[in-house]
């Protein structure tokens, strides 16, 4: 998928906006511009590399060439890379600032409140444009390794600021703090973890379902020894056709035999109506 490149995640969601109310989105960047402390929901959120709002007026998409565009909306591009999977992201956003988001897409042509989740992901999903192409610098690192990472480089820079300055003894003791205290920035990068342990066991359990049925590497189902007694298609027609009683009770003596079952017509009881007579309405 190209979304992804190695732990990150790419979002480009494009939403129709009327000309009359995009006024009401400029001044929802300006208060969140003004008081940051709106977004401390959206800061905190550790697997979020960047997200970013930006209009887009009918006037200002660019031609490259072609003839301009005749828009009857203005739109508004939200852009983000975050960690971990479109789910969580999307959960955790609604969760972090559900008034902030209900506030930046409120112009929104059809927006439905980020609150329930449901119409929201449906919402996000309808205008998401998928990534055709997504560079990644650090596919292996998330937002934290790389902070961690950034903080073990300025540690390690300072140490080597003051190392002229540092007997044996001391350089040791400065390299044991740092170790200490970057134990988080030490490890390789890599693959994410996966997103739970259920989910794991789902895949795990999935791939040899799929094993059992279609082989090993896909070389198709596995071979069975079947044996088929196919009804004679002359009989099958008689059947349907309702007009040979004594070619219907074969039929159903080929299927019982087939089958290994007796026919239970015989435990039905007899019913004798040749004698019953129609009751007559007294008049």
């Amino acid at each position: 998928m190209t979304n992804v490149a190695g732990k990150a995640y790419a979002m480009n969601v494009i939403t129709p906006m009327r000309p009359r109310m995009t006024w009401i989105n400029n001044l929802a960047f300006m208060v969140a511009r003004a008081v940051p402390g709106t977004l401390s929901g959206l800061l905190g959120l550790s697997l979020i590399h960047f997200a970013r709002w930006v209009i887009i007026r009918r006037s200002q998409w660019p031609q490259l060439g072609q003839p301009p565009a005749k828009l009857a909306n203005d739109y508004m591009l939200f852009c983000s890379n975050f960690n971990g999977t479109w789910d969580q992201y999307i959960d955790a956003f609604a969760d972090g600032i559900p008034s902030g988001l209900d506030l930046f897409w409120y112009a929104s042509t059809k927006y439905p409140n980020s609150i329930p989740i449901a119409p929201f992901k449906n919402y996000i999903r309808a205008n998401q444009i998928d990534t055709n192409y997504y560079y990644n610098a650090t596919p292996g690192s998330g937002q934290r390794d790389v902070k961690l990472a950034l903080k073990l480089l300025h540690a390690m820079q300072d140490i080597a600021a003051r190392l002229p300055s540092l007997d044996d003894d001391e350089l040791t003791s400065a390299f044991e703090r740092l170790l200490i205290a970057n134990q988080g920035g030490l490890g390789s990068p890599g693959y994410a973890p996966v997103a739970s342990c259920d989910t794991a066991a789902a895949d795990r359990n999935r791939a040899d379902a799929e094993r059992r049925r279609w082989g090993e590497g896909g070389a198709g189902p596995l071979q069975a020894s079947r044996e088929l007694h196919p009804l004679p298609a002359q009989a099958v027609l008689a059947s349907a056709a309702g007009d040979d009683t004594g070619e219907q009770h074969a039929v159903r003596a080929t299927v019982s035999a087939v089958l290994g079952t007796a026919p239970r017509t015989a435990e039905a009881p007899q019913i004798d109506n040749s004698a019953a007579q129609p009751e007559t309405p007294d008049a």
